[in-house]
């Protein structure tokens, strides 16, 4: 084993490797997968932190779980109440992983200014809301306090604001239908905080307000909501918590999980499996290929060397070793610096957000970055593993080169 490394060691250290032709097809061998690596790094980190992004955006205006009365209403309205007299609420034992339920009603609405007018959905939330989303989103104002006596304190979307000239502290009168009344309610309530989630759809429809406005304009009791919302600790085992909460709640209700809801989004979310799995197979393989060129190029610069350690009484596996010891020195060459450069560029996204997005389209403002060792580590090792792989094949060329013919080989 030692002979071994003294081999590589000259081998990679002699001034005539690093003047000879090989030279350019061992840099073109390392700058690829140094390439590859950095592709790989950029599509697990932007195609997992859109996911997750996206999947927060939603959560923080559904929850992941929602509960509602088993009925044919499909609109984002609550339409008939619901007690909180659950035994599900405020906490849910039955279940593993519930980590929070909150009880909230929506009603539809219309803002008015002397100017303009926009329909909206007022979100009744109380004291038991989960604000941990919505407070990443806040760009101007505090969020509102309902934990004590009821006021008129909203937060409103900067789309809704700029839409209708509204700022911080403004009055936003708002006009609400009831079926039992043939003249709207109105409702003037003040914007204490400003919102931005990037999410066109539920930026112009959402203004979050005090749960009890709701109740009143419904004439719903003190103990009825519209629906409730629960959060889970581990989002990857959703379908199977939405199965057990379904189970765990009466037959008159019905839950459904923010995939059931928004199919089509995560639908299209699920296409980054498979473009990240595509992205990997196809950098691996074009790093393998050029390490492969680099290792067939050394062999055959190397030679009349083979030929004299094979006359020396050399093994071929022991031959073999010698140029895959290089080949892996120079993968992980290609692997430093595809980590140095890759992780540098998302560290830079991720805290300056240089790269943006069309939030039409996407969702979210700028590329996500999602870093986590998981997949870094697996990066890492599947390019060596699977490079190291691809090179026992062509390094098979040794055993066919004769040490009688080798030596003379000019």
């Amino acid at each position: 084993m030692n002979f071994e490394f003294f081999v590589v060691k000259r081998l990679i250290g002699t001034k005539d490797y690093k003047s000879s032709i090989s030279a350019p097809i061992i840099k073109i061998a390392i700058t690829a997968i140094a390439i590859g690596v950095v592709m790989m790094l950029f599509s697990f980190a932007t195609g997992l932190g859109l996911q997750e992004k996206i999947r927060d955006k939603i959560a923080a205006f559904n929850g992941h779980i929602t509960i509602s009365n088993y009925d044919n209403n499909s609109s984002q309205v609550s339409l008939s109440p619901v007690s909180i007299d659950q035994d599900f609420y405020p906490e849910f034992q039955n279940v593993e992983g519930i980590n929070h339920v909150q009880a909230v009603a929506t009603k539809a609405g219309i803002i008015r200014t002397e100017t303009d007018f926009e329909g909206v959905i007022v979100k009744g939330v109380g004291p038991d809301y989960n604000w941990s989303y919505l407070k990443g989103f806040l760009v101007e104002g505090h969020l509102p306090d309902f934990t004590d006596n009821l006021n008129e304190e909203v937060l409103i979307s900067a789309y809704l604001a700029n839409r209708m000239n509204l700022a911080l502290g403004d009055k936003v009168p708002t006009y609400f239908l009831r079926e039992d009344s043939e003249r709207p309610l109105l409702r003037a309530f003040k914007i204490t905080g400003i919102y931005s989630s990037g999410f066109q759809e539920f930026d112009e429809l959402y203004m979050m307000a005090d749960l009890r406005h709701i109740q009143r304009i419904n004439r719903w009791e003190e103990d009825e909501v519209g629906n409730f919302e629960v959060f889970v600790d581990d989002f990857t085992k959703i379908d199977e918590k939405g199965q057990e909460v379904y189970e765990n709640t009466g037959s008159f209700l019905d839950s459904q999980t923010i995939i059931q809801q928004y199919y089509s989004i995560f639908e299209w979310l699920e296409l980054f499996d498979f473009n990240i799995a595509l992205i990997i197979g196809i950098m691996i393989l074009v790093a393998g290929i050029n390490m492969i060129t680099a290792l067939l190029v050394l062999i055959l610069e190397r030679t009349q060397m083979i030929g004299v350690l094979k006359a020396l009484g050399s093994a071929d596996w022991s031959i073999r070793k010698i140029f895959l010891y290089n080949a892996g020195y120079l993968i992980f060459l290609g692997l430093f610096w595809g980590n140095l450069i890759g992780l540098g560029l998302l560290l830079i996204q991720k805290y300056f957000k240089l790269i943006p997005l069309d939030p039409q389209t996407y969702y979210v403002t700028d590329v996500p970055v999602y870093i986590s060792w998981d997949y870094i580590f697996a990066v890492n090792i599947g390019t060596l593993i699977l490079c190291m792989i691809m090179l026992l094949i062509p390094s098979l060329i040794i055993s066919k080169i004769s040490p009688a013919k080798s030596i003379k080989f000019e």
